[in-house]
Order: C-alpha cells, then sequence, then structure tokens
C-alpha cells in the first residue's frame, strides 16, 4: 500500500528499487548517479551516497511543490553539522550540494538553487 502521495503519483515496479536507496526516484539508479558524478568529476564514497540518500528522503517526504532551497539547505545543515554541516558537503559537491547533490540523486533541484551565489563555490 502507498505510504505518500510520491509512492500514489510514482508507483514504483516490484523489485525495482535498490534498498539501499527507499526514497530514490523511480527511474534513478546508483549506476547513473555514478555516470553523471564522473563526468562532474566526483568519484562517489559512501559519503557521497549519504548524502544522496538524505537528499532523496528529504525529497520524498514533501510534495514537489514545498520543497524550497532554503528548507534543503537548512535540513541538510542540520543533518551534516556534526561533521562542518555545509562547509563539509561542499568537498563532497563542490557546484553546491543542494544543486549538484541534487542533480546527483536524481532530483530536480529546486528554483533558486542554480544561482551561483546560493548553491555553487565556483
Amino acid at each position: 500500500m502507498p505510504k505518500t502521495l510520491g509512492d500514489i503519483l510514482h508507483p514504483r515496479s516490484v523489485g525495482g528499487n535498490d534498498a539501499a536507496f527507499p526514497h530514490a526516484p523511480a527511474e534513478w539508479t546508483p549506476e547513473s548517479a555514478q555516470g553523471l558524478a564522473r563526468e562532474e568529476g566526483i568519484e562517489l564514497g559512501e559519503d557521497h551516497w549519504e548524502a544522496v540518500r538524505a537528499l532523496q528522503e528529504f525529497c520524498a517526504r514533501r510534495e514537489s511543490t514545498d520543497i524550497k532551497a532554503r528548507r534543503l539547505h537548512d535540513a541538510l545543515e542540520e543533518r551534516f553539522h556534526s561533521r562542518g554541516g555545509m562547509r563539509y558537503l561542499y568537498l563532497l559537491f563542490p557546484q553546491g550540494p543542494v544543486a549538484q547533490g541534487c542533480r546527483i540523486a536524481g532530483l530536480k533541484p529546486p528554483a533558486g538553487a542554480r544561482d551561483l551565489g546560493f548553491g555553487s563555490v565556483q
């Protein structure tokens, strides 16, 4: 039985999901994320995967119209605070943990996340 509106709108095929990524978009795969990350100069490690899971979970628990860049930024800051928060995440995703992280996680970055002043250090 579907648990969220996201499950209803985007039903997943039986056995089509990786159990390590329970909140992943239906069309996303770890292999596609690795390919995209390589194109962007990132070799994904366990720390990256943890951030990807956090992004996917945050977005899966909200309606797509409810995802605001600032709220996602603050949630990531809080989740990874013990490791340095956003400073730590910028080491993982140099083009911005919100913008680049969402792309690699198979998510549409929230409005404003592509603004170089908000989601990037370049």
